[in-house]
């Protein structure tokens, strides 16, 4: 009897201190209040998107909320002026599996808005199929749309510098991997449809995210256009909402559990966004709220280049 209740209590003090350390995380310390500044959200109608965005709000930016889904993204402008108090959201149609989309958002945004200071790259998607264009899902998304969005707005973040770009990738990056022939033969970073095939290219997405911040970063040298990328942490949102039904029940009591909430897996975006005197640590990986080594492929000045120059001719900037 002993024996089992200590064996519980060694359990439950584990359990207690991984919600404590791993689920709860640290949080964003910065006190910036944003008044005047103006700041673009993608996928911003749910998730740690729209919880980030009311955090934005609530400091007095001017928000943009950046959604596919007009009824979605119209519901989701009424939650976060109210949870906010603040007048200033405003909801943009954005497609980012669709580039004339993107382009014509980044057409009335330039000329309705006069400022951009802060570009978080948030929205994700986690599902095999092609976008309108042709591309891979994962990488016409998760990564192609935000490389076309980030670059025609560039010049407006340079005009309001000190500006930042802040693109959400994901921990899964470390099991990616760039095939650039599938790349070039099919504009996919693969083909296949089993459980891990996708798992595999979701993570291959979020190594293009890395490697884009990372390019970025030598490309914004001499300005004071910053950009970062991280790792949220594994979030219980609507992410994986395109997986099977059967999954969903199976995954519930651990995503319930061990799964931060989108208050804590907003921390590491705004701390990326606001932290103040991380500068010299641009086109860097964050988790935590914490600036983080990177695995060499990660890091690959080559790939990055490669990558960067690859998606410039697909969506037509070359």
């Amino acid at each position: 009897m002993f024996i089992t209740l200590l064996v519980l209590g060694v359990v439950v003090g584990s359990v207690y201190v991984y919600r404590q350390v791993v689920v709860k995380g640290k949080q964003c310390t910065s006190k910036a209040k944003l008044n005047g500044r103006t700041v673009i959200v993608t996928g911003s109608n749910t998730g740690i998107g729209k919880t980030t965005a009311i955090d934005l709000a609530k400091r007095g930016a001017r928000v943009i909320l950046a959604c596919r889904s007009r009824q979605r993204g119209e519901a989701a402008l009424a939650d976060v002026k109210r949870e906010s108090g603040s007048s200033q959201v405003v909801f943009m149609q954005l497609d980012l599996g669709n580039l004339k989309s993107v382009r014509s958002f980044a057409e009335n945004y330039l000329r309705s808005e006069t400022r951009l200071d802060i570009l978080i790259n948030n929205a994700g998607l986690y599902m095999q199929g092609r976008t309108e264009d042709g591309f891979g899902m994962m990488f016409g998304i998760n990564h192609v749309g935000h490389f076309l969005l980030t670059n025609l707005l560039l010049e407006r973040l340079k005009a309001c510098q000190p500006s930042r770009v802040v693109n959400v990738s994901s921990m899964a990056h470390n099991f990616g991997k760039i095939d650039f022939e599938c790349l070039t033969q099919h504009k996919a970073l693969g083909l296949g449809t089993s459980f891990s095939e996708v798992l595999r290219v979701y993570s291959d997405s979020k190594l293009c995210n890395v490697l884009f911040t990372h390019e970025l970063a030598k490309r914004l040298q001499g300005t004071k256009v910053t950009c970062y990328s991280l790792h949220p942490g594994a979030i219980n949102s609507e992410l994986a909402r395109n997986t099977s039904s059967l999954l969903h029940i199976l995954l519930k009591p651990i995503t319930t559990f061990f799964f931060k909430n989108t208050v804590q897996g907003c921390q590491t975006t705004l701390h990326c966004a606001l932290q103040e005197g991380i500068e010299p640590l641009s086109g860097r990986y964050f988790s935590n709220c914490t600036v983080r080594d990177v695995y060499s492929k990660a890091k690959d000045d080559a790939a990055a280049k490669k990558l960067w120059e690859l998606t410039e001719r697909m969506c037509g900037l070359a």
